[in-house]
């Protein structure tokens, strides 16, 4: 560790989910940026929809912090570089693996990286009754500290005074402002529970413009200031090989960290659009097809007949791996909702199909001939049919389930696991 550096850094954590942490969180972000303050974002989970949000209204890279990949330690290497950091939190403050135990929880975060925390309250129906709220949340935990309140869906400037009010009397953390109901303030429509697409930069900066108004940003800086203890940076190798990653509408979830480490190990990174490029980019060592929405963009990826034949004949002799959406796109097919099989690369066996309903959610640990690692699943499609080995891994889930995944041909392989390798150079290497 290096010296320790004072910023201010906080958790925008939630009383529950839709308590209003995203739209709070990427207004304080571009409100921050537009007084030209260079902030750091960080997501508390495995979730890429909301890193790739606050990397819009910051203009900066969102980092995940989860402690079941241990990739808390991001908030170290990175939280420095910056004059605040700012942590979005993920469901309730205190929902996580276990109902009666901090651990995978943003409370865990909070008292792990000594980060003050900034409660988002739906207000919308309370008034003196926000007191107690609060209170329970101040006195849960020892080692989690609530530094103010944020009230989202409040009616009036009245409305307001009165919960500020119930605070004070109380003698509870202060309410720091409130975000005004407001139907505009809702997030885009969403594709099975994700958010697809990019904000309206005008919608961003007017958002800005309502925190800029209601919320004192001064005084959270100020209450939240702290020392943030830096990690010397490991030392990297020069570029060596060039790797190929899929970036447009179908294809944009990655960790952050996952990128960062590969070019550590010597990667040059060129990013690709399997939609509007016509063929890969030159002399490539191999391709990383990560997680996103091939399933809406399907018709449109075979029709750019030239890039897929781009990539089947890259597969003969060059290495390929996909997650999740990557994994689906190197299967035989996929069926869409409506009934309609609609051909994929044919690079691995299996077919799919798009269910209305969720089909996996969880952290996994995988193991085979490239290592042990840990990931996250997150889909709607569903294998239609055991798929012939070898796999790529041997998983299990937290309940102790245990399965085969993935699968291998050639040099092609991939699974529906979101890897986090970030830390566990042998997976890169392999």
């Amino acid at each position: 560790m290096s010296d320790n550096k004072t910023i201010s850094r906080f958790m925008i954590g939630g009383t529950n989910s839709g308590s209003g942490k995203t739209t709070l969180t990427l207004g304080i972000l571009r409100a921050l940026k537009r007084r030209g303050l260079n902030v750091v974002p960080f997501k508390c989970g495995p979730d890429y929809i909301d890193p790739l949000f606050h990397r819009q209204a910051a203009g900066a890279v969102s980092w995940n912090l989860d402690t079941f990949f241990g990739s808390e330690k991001e908030y170290f290497r990175h939280a420095g570089d910056g004059v605040a950091a700012v942590v979005e939190g993920v469901m309730g403050l205190f929902d996580g693996i276990h109902p009666d135990k901090l651990d995978g929880s943003s409370a865990e975060l909070a008292a792990k990286l000594d980060l003050p925390v900034i409660l988002t309250v739906n207000a919308q129906g309370l008034s003196g009754s926000i007191a107690p709220l609060v209170k329970g949340f101040a006195s849960w935990h020892p080692e989690v500290k609530i530094a103010g309140v944020l009230a989202n869906q409040t009616g009036s400037v009245r409305h307001a005074e009165l919960l500020k009010k119930a605070l004070e009397s109380a003698g509870l953390p202060p309410l720091l402002g409130c975000l005004p109901r407001n139907g505009r303030w809702k997030l885009p429509e969403r594709h099975l529970g994700l958010s697809v697409g990019k904000l309206e930069e005008s919608w961003l900066d007017d958002l800005a413009g309502e925190i800029e108004k209601n919320v004192e940003l001064d005084r959270l800086l100020e209450i939240t200031q702290g020392a943030v203890p830096t990690v010397s940076r490991e030392r990297t190798f020069p570029s060596n090989w060039r790797l190929g990653v899929a970036r447009d509408e179908a294809f944009c979830f990655y960790y952050e960290a996952n990128l960062a480490a590969l070019r550590g190990k010597g990667a040059e990174i060129v990013d690709f659009s399997p939609l509007h490029d016509r063929e890969l980019p030159e002399n490539l060592d191999g391709l990383y097809l990560g997680g996103g929405y091939p399933e809406l963009y399907l018709k449109e990826l075979n029709a750019n007949r030239t890039m897929m034949q781009s990539i089947r004949d890259f597969a003969a002799s060059h290495w390929i791996y996909g997650e999740c959406g990557g994994y689906l796109f190197l299967l035989e097919s996929l069926e869409t909702f409506e009934g309609e099989t609609v051909p994929c690369l044919g690079l691995l066996p299996g077919r799919a199909k798009m269910n209305r309903k969720l089909a996996s959610l969880g952290y996994r640990e995988v193991e085979g001939s490239r290592g042990r690692g840990r990931g996250h699943e997150f889909h709607y499609s569903s294998l239609t049919g055991p798929v012939p080995g070898p796999y790529l891994w041997h998983g299990r889930d937290l309940h102790g389930r245990e399965f085969d995944c993935g699968g291998v041909r050639g040099k092609v392989s991939g699974s529906y696991i979101h890897l986090y390798f970030a830390d566990q150079p042998e997976l890169i290497v392999r």
